[in-house]
């Protein structure tokens, strides 16, 4: 960010979260606008899989026009006003989701986003576990094999606040993408750790980041209990940043909080929580 030039790190603002009272072509400029050279979204289309071309073009062109690059970008995670958080393990959306990878793999193409996360879903009543398992692997497989034509990973992070959903630690995540190479060979997999679903989940993130921090290819922050701007509640942030840094994690770290004012007065925040890094 233009704000804090002593600080090399890589910030990426996460705009399905920011600048929420712009429209979504608005948002990439208001991020430039607020010194982010990256940015990343959850799946732009809402509930559908299928968008048309005027819409990915439309959603491409803004991210363009502002001059920022499209770093990481989520999956088709199903209808999530609704209360759906990935459809990886759902019989019925099968179809659906690998069509969505098609869209997926021709925006990263056209912008060369190199991370996809890809939200896992929801335990289904009726269905019983083996069956739900094999079958996101299966669908993780596909997304990654198609997606490793342009140089593309395929994420997976664990997720708070829902009860039924399948990830929830670190050691879920990487089970899976374990699971999944050892069963497919397939290997452009990687962990997204994302340090306020890890917290409210109440893990030992200190142990978690020795453990698990290796595998880690791209990083998510938000402050707990609020997930407001780092620096509005009670996490250790920094403390969360430096423990990475100090296992060798060079990759980005996004912003995923939801403001509890403006975008604009949240940054404000953040980088005067940013500057006090600095000086500590």
């Amino acid at each position: 960010m233009t704000e804090s030039r002593s600080d090399t790190r890589r910030w990426v603002a996460n705009l399905t979260l920011l600048f929420t009272e712009l429209s979504l072509q608005e948002r990439a400029a208001a991020a430039r606008g607020a010194g982010f050279d990256e940015v990343e979204f959850w799946w732009p289309f809402g509930d559908r899989a299928m968008p048309s071309a005027d819409e990915v073009d439309a959603f491409c062109d803004s991210i363009e026009r502002a001059g920022v690059v499209l770093t990481a970008m989520n999956l088709f995670a199903g209808d999530m006003p609704a209360g759906e958080r990935g459809v990886l393990s759902y019989p019925e959306r099968t179809d659906e989701f690998r069509a969505s990878v098609e869209v997926a793999l021709a925006i990263g193409e056209r912008m060369g986003t190199k991370l996809f996360n890809a939200p896992y879903g929801h335990r289904r009543l009726g269905l019983d576990r083996a069956t739900q398992d094999g079958l996101a692997d299966a669908n993780l497989a596909f997304a990654a094999r198609r997606l490793h034509e342009i140089g593309a990973m395929v994420l997976m992070e664990p997720v708070s606040g829902m009860p039924d959903y399948a990830i929830r630690t670190a050691e879920d995540a990487v089970g899976v993408l374990d699971r999944v190479a050892r069963n497919t060979g397939v290997t452009n997999l990687g962990f997204l750790l994302d340090q306020y679903h890890l917290a409210m989940n109440g893990v030992d993130l200190p142990g978690t980041i020795d453990r698990y921090g290796p595998r880690a290819v791209h990083v998510q922050l938000a402050d707990t209990p609020g997930r407001g701007e780092p620096g509005s509640g009670d996490a250790d942030i920094r403390g969360v940043v430096l423990e990475l840094e100090g296992i060798g994690y060079d990759g980005a770290f996004a912003l995923e909080f939801m403001p509890p004012s403006t975008t604009t007065e949240s940054l404000k925040q953040w980088n005067q929580e940013l500057a006090s890094w600095a000086a500590a």
